[in-house]
């Protein structure tokens, strides 16, 4: 995503194997992925000799929250209460900690991983 996002000045798609090489990730770890931000209308693709990757809309209208909803969605997803002596608390105090990790989620957005924002900077 941070690829993406450096590159969308330049109007032009990025391709897969470009930003395995650039991340040192596996490209078919990689795809799998690419298809999940595509699916939760993130990222789109271009087919073809020229294709490649680019972001769907403004790094600063995505925010880190929608990346990780879209490749790993039980990281913020609500947990349900389970039976037990201690479940209410557990629950709740469970619910507080997801609910500042959403927000912090939400308040973080691409372009701010990326650089293009001074305001912070991610190492990730």
């Amino acid at each position: 995503m941070v690829q993406l996002s450096k590159r969308v000045n330049e109007n032009t798609v990025t391709r897969l194997d470009e930003i395995a090489q650039c991340e040192d990730v596996s490209a078919n770890f990689l795809v799998q992925i690419m298809n999940d931000l595509k699916n939760a209308e993130v990222i789109q693709s271009k087919r073809g000799k020229a294709g490649g990757y680019f972001l769907e809309k403004s790094a600063d209208d995505i925010t880190l929250y929608d990346i990780v909803a879209a490749v790993e969605p039980a990281m913020v997803s609500k947990m349900s209460v389970q039976t037990g002596q201690s479940a209410n608390e557990v629950a709740a105090t469970w619910a507080e900690v997801s609910n500042r990790f959403t927000e912090s989620l939400k308040e973080t957005t691409l372009n701010m991983l990326s650089g293009n924002d001074n305001e912070i900077m991610f190492y990730i």
